[in-house]
């Protein structure tokens, strides 16, 4: 029997849906030739790029994965995403492994209902907002949520893992 697919569309939404948490969907129009996929949702959207979160699929060691979320306006750090996630460093993974492993397409990817559950780190400067913005599951939405949601949600841990 194939699984009956939530109104709400992605599996980002479905996982806030089924945990009863309150988010605010945020949707705008992605354009086929941008590749700066933050800079686009900041630009289309309004929302201040430092309040505005992508979320980055790094590799740890031999077949393992972790997310890091760090602002459109910053930078992850590998060096502090490891020693975050205690492991000895952490590299970019393979576009198509990050894919494969999140069920998103790039630009797209959210630390919400990803495919395969991966443990996660939340910049710490998510905490001074109380609401952060995080994909949605596709280009072209994003969705507004309070940190210690995202983080009840995701299994995450928050740290320093930003530079601007």
């Amino acid at each position: 029997m194939a699984k009956k697919k939530h109104p709400a569309g992605t599996p980002a939404l479905q996982a806030l849906l089924a945990a009863g948490i309150a988010f605010e969907p945020v949707e705008y129009t992605h354009h086929g030739d941008s590749h700066d996929f933050g800079a686009e949702a900041a630009r289309e959207t309004g929302i201040d790029p430092a309040r505005l979160y992508k979320t980055l699929i790094v590799s740890i060691g031999p077949h393992q994965l972790a997310v890091g979320v760090v602002p459109v306006s910053g930078r992850l750090d590998l060096k502090k995403t490891a020693a975050a996630l205690g492991a000895k460093k952490a590299e970019m993974a393979d576009p198509k492994l990050a894919e494969r492993s999140s069920g998103y397409v790039l630009g797209g990817v959210s630390p919400l209902g990803q495919r395969t559950p991966l443990p996660t780190v939340i910049d710490a400067s998510a905490q001074t907002w109380s609401t952060m913005y995080v994909s949605g599951g596709k280009r072209g939405l994003q969705l507004g949520i309070a940190p210690q949601d995202l983080a009840r949600a995701t299994g995450a841990q928050f740290a320093d893992i930003a530079h601007a």
